[in-house]
């Protein structure tokens, strides 16, 4: 009995360490980092039921693994949102990895830095597309099959990256800085800051977008006090002809992530299975 406990406890352990595997994306300096490497520090806020971190220094994905016999082949860096302050890292990250894993999508939780360093989580989520695409043999997925999902802070991160990932926002640290950053979907979940230009029009970085630009959902509520930010990103990829598909529904607020309870929470990850079969995954076909 004692040698079939400690199996169990050594399986369990096993499942647990292939299931969130993190992997920090800088093997030397930080581009623009002052402050040492180190773990992320948990937020003074962590009201809500939702754990926050912050102060990260030392940026990472953390992967999430589907079951093998679901494996599409795709992959998919979930950013949490903040404000650019803090990361919601489970209501905004792990639940939606784990969610993209039950489609058969290995999902990578983007820790990138805060407090208020956006031109260092641009380039963390840069980075991070390179890494993966790089390991891609190893996680058994497809290095032109990774996309990207982001809420609320996290959101104009994917937005960037959407229209900069042809852009070098820091200097080449190794090979893997040769591989195109270039989404394969991208997916804006209640986003800000999108519309931060003179007279609440597009934001200026964001202004780079054409026909080949990656396919988009986007999503928010009509009563997002930063609602407007997808009403002009999702114009903007309309006249730029970009695969777009949009969603504004009338009440759900900012912040849900995929909890219960709240009509937004509960509708966009309808729309966006929905959106991801007609218009990612119907290129395996």
């Amino acid at each position: 009995m004692k040698y079939t406990g400690l199996l169990t406890l050594l399986l369990l352990a096993a499942l647990s360490s292939t299931a969130q595997t993190k992997t920090y994306l800088w093997p030397g300096a930080v581009p623009g980092e002052t402050e040492p490497k180190h773990e992320p520090v948990l937020a003074e806020n962590q009201s809500g039921n939702v754990r926050r971190t912050t102060n990260v220094t030392n940026p990472a994905v953390l992967a999430f693994l589907p079951q093998a016999s679901v494996n599409n082949g795709y992959a998919v860096i979930v950013c949490p949102g903040g404000g650019y302050e803090t990361l919601a890292t489970d209501k905004e990250g792990s639940e939606v990895a784990q969610w993209f894993n039950k489609m058969g999508f290995t999902a990578f939780v983007l820790e990138y830095r805060t407090p208020n360093k956006r031109l260092g989580a641009l380039q963390d989520l840069q980075r991070a597309v390179r890494v993966i695409k790089t390991d891609a043999a190893k996680y058994k997925i497809n290095p032109d099959k990774v996309g990207v999902i982001g809420f609320s802070a996290g959101a104009d991160m994917a937005a960037k990256l959407n229209s900069e990932f042809d852009v070098a926002t820091y200097p080449a640290v190794d090979d893997k800085d040769k591989i195109s950053c270039k989404p394969a979907f991208s997916m804006i979940i209640y986003p800000g800051y999108l519309n931060d230009g003179p007279n609440k029009t597009l934001t200026p970085e964001l202004a780079n977008l054409n026909a080949s630009t990656a396919p988009t959902f986007v999503f928010q509520a009509a009563d997002d006090g930063s609602g407007g930010s997808s009403v002009t990103y999702a114009v903007a990829l309309q006249k730029a002809k970009v695969p777009v598909e949009f969603h504004l529904v009338p009440k759900g607020g900012h912040g849900y992530g995929l909890r219960k309870g709240n009509p937004a929470a509960e509708a966009w990850p309808v729309y966006a299975e929905a959106w991801l079969k007609a218009n990612v995954l119907v290129k395996n076909k």
